[in-house]
């Protein structure tokens, strides 16, 4: 669980206490309800991180609403939304191993992330990664709910395939942009898990055995 779970969680249970001492344990009720909600929204569960050469795992849980090539400072780009609703895991993780290049926050706006505009206009944490040769570059994207965004490393700093790296609260969006002729293993409308689910194969390093098992699961969603 994210230690935040519990600056929600404890101040809530203080107010139910106090409430059910001073009128009604029935009036507690609704707020002991909301405690045990923070306290299952911030959950961080373990995940299996994937070990296969060129693997890009998803930084997010979520459902991809978008897949689409964009030109990102002139270059052609590959494009993989992931929409995060208040019911999804928010912990973020590191889609591939390498060196944190460059972080950039932008203030903007709080569009629904469900919107296409919400990707440039939204605000956001834009993070540059640089592994094996890839770069690339995957954005928290706040929300209409989502106030807040928390990064918790800096440039320079080494991370893992599928290593915790932040979290958004409460509903958002992240995006990852990636090398056009990376191999997709996700359509529109699949769900994915932060950490776990592969994205799309790098450098043309797509296992044999893993194409296939990805190709017979996308056949069966």
């Amino acid at each position: 669980m994210v230690r935040d779970a519990y600056y929600y969680a404890f101040p809530l249970l203080a107010a139910a206490a106090l409430i059910g001492w001073l009128t009604s344990p029935l009036w507690a009720v609704p707020v002991l309800f909301l405690a045990a909600f923070f306290l299952w929204f911030f959950r961080d569960p373990d995940r299996s991180i994937p070990t296969e050469p060129g693997a890009l795992v998803s930084p997010a849980d979520g459902k991809v609403t978008d897949v689409a090539p964009v030109i990102s400072n002139g270059a052609s780009r590959l494009r993989i939304s992931i929409f995060l609703n208040v019911f999804d895991v928010h912990v973020n993780r590191s889609p591939i191993g390498g060196i944190i290049r460059e972080v950039r926050y932008q203030t903007g706006k709080f569009v629904n992330a469900m919107n296409a505009a919400s990707a440039e206009q939204n605000e956001q944490n834009v993070v540059t990664l640089e592994g094996n040769g890839q770069t690339i570059v995957f954005k928290q994207i706040a929300g209409l709910l989502a106030r807040r965004i928390v990064f918790n490393k800096k440039i320079g700093d080494q991370v893992e395939r599928g290593e915790r790296v932040g979290l958004i609260k409460f509903g958002s969006r992240v995006d990852v942009l990636l090398d056009a002729s990376a191999t997709l293993e996700v359509k529109v409308g699949d769900r994915v898990k932060g950490g776990s689910s592969v994205l799309a194969y790098l450098n043309a390093e797509r296992p044999v055995a893993a194409g296939k098992a990805g190709q017979a699961q996308r056949g069966a969603l």
